[in-house]
């Protein structure tokens, strides 16, 4: 069996990246994101990169740490709001943005992990979404419907978080964590993922499994993790 666990996100990335890649990276906000790996990619110093991901989380948290370093040329994402320097980059024009809506870019991801080069959709059609993209009538359920094509998405490189694999690299995400992890792991040339726990081949049962080895080709233990919360609300204690 070959040994795809490394000691560290730097010896699990070594040789992968190059200035101008294209990443496809899981998670969602703060919840299921690839905190070591990100942390390598920062420290290689890597840039020019091309970053699909829901968002580019906070401001000096997740993918915010590669806007911080002005390691990102290019965002693919769904979600923004909530980065200040993502904002102050793309409005000073110093990022490129491709708005995507958010199921739209789970499916581009997995369509290009299907080799599916393309697919048609409703959503976005009548919108900005759908400048400069080929318009196409099918039948619909209320008769001739326009419909606008999307690009599946490739990238050199996938990163992704999950919580259990066994040494072969299936692996089980736990709960919201599974949002565009599974989906981005398949879209990239080679996957890395990092895991809360690695266990013997067997241990896991197989039909619990949501991503299978044969797309994980390098992984780590990125344990312990702090959880961070984006928005804390509080309220007051009752009396008693």
């Amino acid at each position: 069996m070959v040994n795809k666990v490394y000691d560290d996100a730097a010896a699990a990335l070594d040789g992968l990246l190059f200035d101008g890649m294209t990443i496809c990276a899981g998670g969602f906000g703060l919840c299921g994101i690839p905190e070591r790996l990100i942390d390598a990619i920062r420290d290689a110093g890597t840039t020019g990169l091309t970053i699909a991901s829901n968002n580019a989380g906070i401001d000096g948290e997740g993918l915010g740490k590669l806007l911080r370093t002005r390691q990102v040329r290019k965002m693919i994402s769904s979600y923004v709001g909530e980065n200040k320097e993502f904002e102050r980059q793309f409005l000073a024009g110093e990022l490129e943005v491709e708005f995507c809506p958010q199921g739209t870019l789970a499916e581009r991801c997995r369509a290009g992990g299907a080799g599916i080069p393309g697919f048609y959709t409703k959503t976005g059609v009548g919108t900005q979404v759908a400048g400069g993209k080929e318009v196409k009538v099918f039948d619909g359920p209320n008769g001739p419907e326009e419909y606008i094509l999307e690009r599946g998405i490739r990238a050199d490189l996938s990163i992704i978080k999950g919580w259990k694999a066994d040494e072969s690299g299936n692996l089980i995400f736990r709960k919201t964590a599974r949002n565009f992890n599974q989906p981005m792991a398949t879209a990239g040339r080679i996957c890395v993922a990092e895991v809360e726990e690695v266990v013997p081949v067997g241990s896991l049962d197989p039909d619990h499994i949501h991503l299978p080895g044969i797309y994980v080709k390098r992984m780590i233990v990125g344990a312990p993790y702090d959880k961070k919360i984006e928005f804390r609300t509080t309220r007051a204690r009752e009396a008693a």
